[in-house]
């Protein structure tokens, strides 16, 4: 018996995505060699799609809700520019995928914003 159960593009053993099935009688997971019959995806349409997001409006500081709340998680980091408790922040990939995440922070109280590369 199985621990997953659901969709069949992935492993009822661990979760993890299935390989497509190819010339062999059976699927294996890669990650924990369960082994699957092809039989099991017969009549599945397996689709994929990608979407992108919009160029325009996009940029690094955080957009305000309407009300003139800003959006996103809030922690407790003190703004160097006004002193106050209380941050929003949200991170971007700006670098290589091998490097770590910038992450900008935005003041609750003066909107000032800052960022650190981590």
């Amino acid at each position: 018996m199985s621990c997953f159960h659901g969709d069949p593009n992935f492993c009822p053993e661990c979760g993890t995505v299935l390989p497509i099935p190819g010339m062999e009688d059976t699927v294996t997971c890669r990650r924990c060699s369960y082994n699957i019959s092809v039989t099991e995806f017969a009549d599945v349409t397996i689709t994929s799609s990608v979407v992108f997001n919009s160029l325009e409006g996009s940029s690094t500081t955080m957009e305000a809700e309407e009300g003139g709340e800003l959006k996103g998680p809030v922690i407790d980091r003190k703004c160097s520019r006004c002193g106050q408790e209380g941050m929003v922040y949200h991170t971007r990939q700006m670098r290589s995928a091998d490097e770590g995440q910038t992450v900008f922070y935005t003041c609750m109280h003066c909107r000032y914003q800052e960022k650190e590369d981590s």
